[in-house]
């Protein structure tokens, strides 16, 4: 409990032990410090049991991240170089991977001046605060680990081991790696070379595309190579400008999660498009190098890479940005093009409940004021912006976002402009009170919670009562001078809610429906036509008038 009662607290510290059994009960005072926002804790009373002594916390390991050559070669450590030195690789269009195992690199780095040494520093100085270390003793340490790792780099060039692809065949390259203590490092050496003069990015995906179509077909060696294959793969599509290069530039950030979805999931895709035509002005096909490297990532092959991406679409639409900043109808369009089909492909490219979990932070953001505001825009009448509305809620999910959905909703149909346009409109009755059952049958389609959309649908089935009040359609309809087949077959579509809202109108048009069915006349007409006895049964059995 919280008090501000301090002989209170004591007495109910003293009433748990003595009367209710509990084993202890602790009385402590908190105080907030106004500057930091943080409690300071004074322990007052203390009865019971002792508090169980806190773990000691382990010791802080101070041996650097990265101690031999071989460490500056896993994945983590590429990042953090990529990261470092990302500058650099961009203006030398290269990546870490490249970095590592080519000696021309790494004598042009070494050449640049400070940027190695600046890269150094710019790691050592948090790592040594972090670690209680001095800086200038890890700055000589990854200096030295720099030092061996160029040594074994140049000595193996100089010594001819690095592999030259323009001098043997991939696949035999790979099976003789094998054999190497280091069979990584030797097959990426050839790798890095292969795509050294590459003048593009793209251009470099598609040479190490060509590798992979060249390498062993199966077996260790076929496994080894799309391993490697996959590093260099990974580092180009994790910087803007190798994948800009390869899926175009300029792309806001809804056409590049369409790339993406292509990229790694282009069967699933293809599979949408054929049922919605549509979805193919949001999800374009690719073309050259990214439509090649597509082909790779639908298969087998390159799963890092392939779920790399997956969690990146992830990250960015649980992120702020907006898919189309200038274009808010366009914005769900996107969105509702990326949700189909990362659901389809969902199981085997991402977990079902992620890719639901990030639609529902996405969906989020489009029931804000803001975006609302920027959806409707100007100029809408207030039935088009009540069908935006609608459109809006069926293309969100998750409970809260659909339940603050509905209140758009409500707050739209409930309002006197909604209103005052449907009755007094210069369209005839039987075109508004249409326009109304459509919307009323759409906000049956949106998913909102029972109670939120029975209030929705009955706002509209009440102005259908004012529109079929004030205009007396069902008893024109019922005295009209036409055939009594189809005035009841008008009737009973307002009833059944095809032509009119469910609501005071159709109850009004059952009404009439029922006392024309029963006529005399109108049982000799359906003798005459038993063509249309059918329609009339089941238009009977929507109005609620047959069992």
């Amino acid at each position: 409990m919280a008090t501000e009662d301090r002989a209170g607290a004591i007495r109910t510290a003293e009433h748990l032990i003595a009367v209710d059994g509990f084993v202890s009960a602790k009385v402590t005072k908190e105080t907030l410090n106004e500057e930091t926002r943080e409690f300071a804790t004074v322990s007052i009373l203390n009865l019971g049991a002792p508090d169980t002594a806190k773990k000691k916390e382990a010791p802080k390991e101070f041996e650097p991240l990265c101690v031999t050559p071989q460490d500056l070669y896993t994945l983590h450590a590429r990042e953090r170089i990529g990261r470092l030195l990302d500058d650099w690789l961009e203006r030398n269009r290269a990546t870490p991977f490249e970095l590592l195992h080519r000696p021309d690199l790494v004598e042009t780095l070494e050449a640049s001046g400070g940027d190695l040494q600046h890269a150094v520093q710019k790691l050592a100085v948090p790592e040594a605060t972090e670690r209680g270390m001095s800086v200038h003793e890890l700055i000589r340490t990854y200096n030295s680990l720099i030092e061996r790792t160029v040594e074994r780099l140049m000595r193996d060039w100089r010594k001819g081991v690095l592999i030259d692809l323009s001098k043997e065949s991939f696949a035999a390259a790979a099976q003789r790696a094998l054999k190497d203590g280091d069979p990584s490092y030797l097959l990426g050496s050839g790798i890095a070379g292969a795509i050294a003069q590459a003048p593009t990015w793209s251009e470099k995906v598609n040479r190490l595309l060509d590798l992979a179509d060249a390498a062993p077909e199966s077996g260790p060696g076929r496994t080894l190579a799309l391993s490697v294959l996959e590093q260099p793969l990974a580092e180009i599509l994790g910087v803007k400008p190798g994948l800009e290069d390869l899926i175009g530039k300029g792309l806001d950030l809804g056409g590049e999660l369409a790339a993406l979805t292509r990229l790694i999931a282009n069967a699933a895709v293809d599979m949408m498009v054929k049922h919605d035509s549509k979805l193919a002005n949001f999800m374009p096909p690719l073309t050259g190098a990214a439509a090649r490297l597509g082909g790779w990532l639908s298969a087998e092959a390159f799963e890092e890479v392939r779920t790399g991406l997956g969690k990146r679409i992830l990250r960015e639409l649980n992120g702020p940005r907006r898919l189309r900043p200038d274009d808010a109808v366009a914005e769900i369009d996107v969105l509702r093009s990326l949700a189909m089909t990362l659901t389809a492909a969902a199981g085997r490219l991402l977990p079902l409940e992620d890719v639901q979990t990030a639609f529902s932070a996405r969906s989020k953001m489009l029931v804000t004021g803001d975006f609302v505001d920027a959806y409707l825009g100007k100029g809408k009448t207030a039935y088009e912006e009540t069908e935006a509305l609608v459109w809006l809620a069926e293309n969100i999910i998750g409970a809260a976002n659909k339940r603050q959905a509905s209140r758009w909703l409500a707050g739209a149909v409930g309002a006197l402009r909604f209103e005052t346009e449907i009755r007094n409109s210069e369209e005839p009755p039987t075109a508004r009170l249409g326009k109304l059952a459509v919307l009323q049958r759409k906000v049956g389609r949106c998913g909102l919670a029972p109670e939120d959309s029975a209030t929705v649908q009955g706002r509209l089935g009440e102005l259908g009562g004012m529109v079929e009040g004030e205009t007396k359609l069902a008893a024109s309809v019922a005295r009209a001078k036409a055939p009594p087949l189809h005035r009841l077959t008008l009737l009973l579509r307002l009833a059944a809610g095809e032509t009119a809202p469910l609501g005071l109108a159709a109850d009004r048009a059952r009404a009439e429906a029922l006392k024309l069915v029963r006529l005399p006349e109108t049982r000799a007409a359906l003798s005459d036509a038993p063509e249309q006895v059918s329609t009339v049964r089941n238009l009977l059995q929507q109005a609620g008038l047959a069992a």
